[in-house]
């Protein structure tokens, strides 16, 4: 793509700034009990304020309110987006990267900002455009540009309970290297490592030493896992950790057969696995066979190298 084209075709890119994706759109369902009670079970979130009716009507608010990260959750199409969904301004931007050779896709973060709490009953619109792109950038990954989406949800009010920002990549995906004859100098694939950011390096840091750290909140000490910067309990900022001995059991558990994945051991067992201390963890188990777990064995975890680039916990069977 010489000058000239690269205008041209930053022209009709950019041009799909401001655009709106989703006009503002009523969620098809209220907020309920069952979807929060659902999407807790599957996070692993315990805050009586989203779950215990009682507790939350004794508690100042006096009712249930909904987790507010699930706003995004109350506008999802459903089964219905797998007979495909009506081209709007982002997949015809991502159209348009791709005629031009922009190819690959990377999601690269999500930012939710929280203004207002909803409660069982309210119904969350969400209104979505193509807030900005870039300038051409050169990743890792290939040169591309970034575009990001800004949704703004709504209650039937139109007061605005939130914003999330999703920022994608769209590059063109470098060329493969050649293959070599000679298979010697092949780099044994390693486990994807683990992003490690402001609120959970210090988990992976510790990992790194043999150690599986549990964060405690200083103001009420409960334990939560995985690291977060805000008590669920009490929201306090304020925390510290204990180390978990790893006795643990097993609430559930799976193999992942298919694809498999290059740097991972064949049909990887994963489990959710209850700790001694209370909190839950998902890793894998290893020493015995998928078809000799059962829900509640009791697990035995140790921290290991697993490669020659990580260090993980692992789960044996007592």
């Amino acid at each position: 793509m010489n000058e000239q084209e690269q205008k041209a075709f930053e022209d009709e890119i950019y041009a799909f700034v401001g655009q709106i994706v989703y006009p503002t759109t009523p969620a098809p369902d209220n907020i309920n009990e069952t979807m929060i009670r659902q999407w807790s079970e599957i996070l692993g979130e315990t805050n009586p304020a989203y779950l215990d009716a009682d507790w939350a009507a004794n508690s100042a608010r006096g009712h249930t309110i909904a987790p507010p990260a699930m706003m995004y959750v109350w506008g999802q199409e459903g089964f219905q987006v797998t007979k495909g969904r009506a081209p709007n301004a982002m997949s015809t931007l991502v159209e348009t990267f791709n005629r031009h050779g922009f190819t690959g896709v990377l999601g690269t973060n999500v930012k939710q900002q929280y203004m207002k709490e909803s409660g069982i009953g309210d119904n969350i619109s969400v209104h979505m455009i193509i807030d900005n792109i870039s300038e051409r950038k050169t990743t890792a990954r290939g040169t591309g540009y970034f575009f990001e989406t800004l949704s703004t949800f709504t209650d039937q009010h139109d007061d605005v309970v939130g914003t999330q920002r999703f920022k994608v990549l769209k590059f063109v995906p470098q060329e493969q290297p050649a293959a070599v004859s000679d298979d010697s100098a092949l780099a044994v694939p390693t486990r994807i490592p683990s992003p490690r950011g402001h609120d959970n390096k210090w988990w992976w840091d510790a990992c790194d030493e043999g150690k599986v750290l549990i964060q405690r909140c200083k103001n009420c000490q409960t334990l939560r896992h995985p690291p977060r910067p805000m008590c669920g309990e009490c929201q306090s900022m304020e925390w510290d950790s204990i180390e978990s001995t790893l006795d643990g059991e097993i609430m559930s558990y799976t193999c992942l057969r298919h694809p498999v994945i290059p740097g991972y051991p064949k049909d990887p067992i994963c489990a959710v696995i209850k700790l001694g201390e209370g909190t839950h963890f998902v890793a894998n188990i290893v020493g015995c066979e998928y078809e000799h777990l059962h829900i509640g064995m009791k697990v035995k975890g140790k921290v290991e190298q697993v490669d020659e680039k990580t260090v993980l916990p692992q789960f044996y069977p007592v």
